[in-house]
């Protein structure tokens, strides 16, 4: 059977399985007849709540995933993330969402290479109302990589795929939540006023920029600064918050959003730091 026949049975297949619990799988089955993919992840963002895990495999030589963190709150450092709640829809490669230095930043170091990825097209794709998916696919062995005829072929299916996709994901992302806490907003909130309560309002905007994996020079272009303000701005940073690396301002971060309980806003460090009570 050549390649199109192939598809077309898959994508069949795919047609035949929207609003059914096996969708996402046969969804990356469809994509698997055009394209060699090592591994594949599919995430639902709702508009309110917690990323949903829709489909995953766990990698060669592993028996776990790391996902049920990711979802907690490292995903908000995701470049396909950030793409999504930009509004920037369609299909990418990691190489054109990631900022420069991000294989140097601590997300990268201790999330997205746990997924042993050497090269990544995903695509990202909105169901309306604030809500989206990320359909992450990856070359997993050592220098392999999408090749252009490759990602050719995953931009020539997008409009039929996002369009399956809305189909199938329509309900569940648009469902009325009613009064149901916008956690995703606290968890931008959270972000956002990481630090403030020990840190000026400059160095709160390098540590967030760290915290994304900018580097010192792309932190210097964004804010319009020299780089040895960088450097002297993320040094009192990180003097102030008791942490002398990238590492560990890092896992602060997770840390003390992770801690957060009933959050209603502000500085999440300010509980975090707090002394326990005494029974």
């Amino acid at each position: 059977m050549n390649e199109l026949a192939t598809y077309s049975q898959q994508l069949a297949q795919l047609i035949d399985a929207i609003g059914e619990d096996d969708f996402p799988a046969q969804l990356v089955r469809t994509l698997r007849a055009l394209v060699p993919i090592d591994d594949a992840t599919v995430l639902l963002y709702p508009e309110r709540t917690y990323p949903v895990v829709a489909h995953f495999e766990v990698p060669e030589g592993s028996d776990s995933s790391t996902l049920s963190q990711f979802v907690l709150g490292p995903f908000l450092l995701d470049p396909f993330y950030i793409a999504g709640t930009e509004q920037r829809f369609g299909l990418f490669r990691l190489r054109e969402l990631a900022p420069t230095g991000f294989k140097d930043s601590e997300y990268y170091k201790n999330w997205y290479r746990n997924c042993g990825y050497q090269d990544e097209c995903g695509y990202v794709i909105s169901l309306g109302e604030g809500a989206f998916l990320n359909i992450a696919l990856g070359k997993i062995h050592p220098r392999s990589s999408f090749g252009a005829a490759q990602v050719r072929t995953l931009e020539d299916v997008l409009p039929v795929i996002q369009c399956l996709c809305q189909q199938h994901w329509s309900v569940e992302a648009s469902a009325d939540q009613g009064d149901t806490v916008d956690l995703r907003a606290q968890l931008h909130q959270a972000l956002q006023h990481f630090g403030k309560s020990l840190l000026t309002d400059r160095e709160v905007q390098v540590i967030n920029l760290v915290l994304h994996g900018h580097s010192t020079k792309t932190v210097a272009e964004r804010l319009s600064i020299s780089i040895e303000t960088v450097k002297l701005h993320r040094k009192h940073a990180y003097a102030k918050l008791e942490v002398s690396s990238q590492a560990e301002l890092f896992y602060l971060f997770l840390d003390s959003l992770m801690s957060a309980k009933d959050y209603d806003g502000g500085d999440t460090l300010v509980a975090y730091m707090q002394p326990p009570q005494s029974a």
